[in-house]
């Protein structure tokens, strides 16, 4: 009984393993190899799962090709992974193969006015919630991002220049802030893969994305229901 139970550890093991290894093939762009640890090195700068078990992933290339060279007849292995070692490999494959939806890790809700609104309630906003975006949007839909940033940057200009009060200054006041602060759109149904390969291709040409607004379709005409910033894709790392 326990040789079965044994076999049965080394095959669950070599499945998930299948698994993981064919979503690094597919996730991988331009690849010259289908070599697994070579994919693991490509991939570690795009995916937080793979920083997250990247010693384990490592580990679990060496254990699979002990287990396929010691492998001496048809479901017969010899060296045997411990459960945990197989539950933990199954687990890391079911979330590469049903990855968490990219609302699962947005911020929600999303605080978004128009140009004519009060800077004064966008602070107000910030004080409460700490939040450091705010999409600004016209009749036809978004048309750039307002951050704490640009409004410390915008307050040290102007309040020490000239008396004004707060109350009086619109959010249209600060756009000119804004011609360098990128945005993109991502449907509600995108996994958090296709979220961070945004952010790579954003890192890859040395430009910074702030956010990536989730909406219904992906489109910039439609009001935001979710907002992911590179600070929310650095927590992900280290979610169980």
């Amino acid at each position: 009984m326990a040789v079965i139970q044994n076999e049965k550890r080394s095959e669950r093991f070599e499945v998930a393993f299948n698994r993981i290894h064919a979503w690094l093939q597919r996730i991988t762009r331009n690849a010259t190899t289908d070599k697994y640890s070579e994919l693991l090195r490509i991939n570690y700068s795009r995916h937080s799962i793979i920083r997250k078990y990247y010693h384990d992933l490592k580990m679990y290339g060496r254990l699979r090709n002990s287990l396929v060279h010691d492998k001496i007849a048809l479901d017969y292995y010899i060296a045997e992974p411990h459960e945990k070692v197989v539950e933990k490999i199954e687990r890391i494959a079911s979330q590469v193969s049903d990855p968490k939806n990219a609302l699962d890790i947005a911020t929600r809700p999303v605080f978004y006015f128009k140009e004519e609104a009060s800077l004064f309630d966008v602070l107000k906003i910030i004080q409460k919630r700490a939040y450091s975006q705010f999409p600004v949007y016209d009749e036809n839909g978004f048309k750039w991002l307002l951050t704490s940033n640009c409004i410390a940057q915008w307050l040290a200009g102007k309040l020490l220049e000239e008396s004004r009060m707060i109350e009086d200054v619109k959010i249209r006041d600060l756009e000119y802030l804004h011609s360098k602060r990128f945005v993109e759109f991502a449907a509600k149904n995108s996994d958090i893969f296709s979220i961070e390969d945004v952010f790579e291709k954003y890192h890859l040409e040395n430009k910074k994305l702030e956010a990536v607004l989730i909406t219904e379709n992906g489109k910039a005409s439609e009001r935001p229901i979710g907002i992911i910033t590179p600070w929310d894709l650095v927590e992900i790392d280290v979610l169980d």
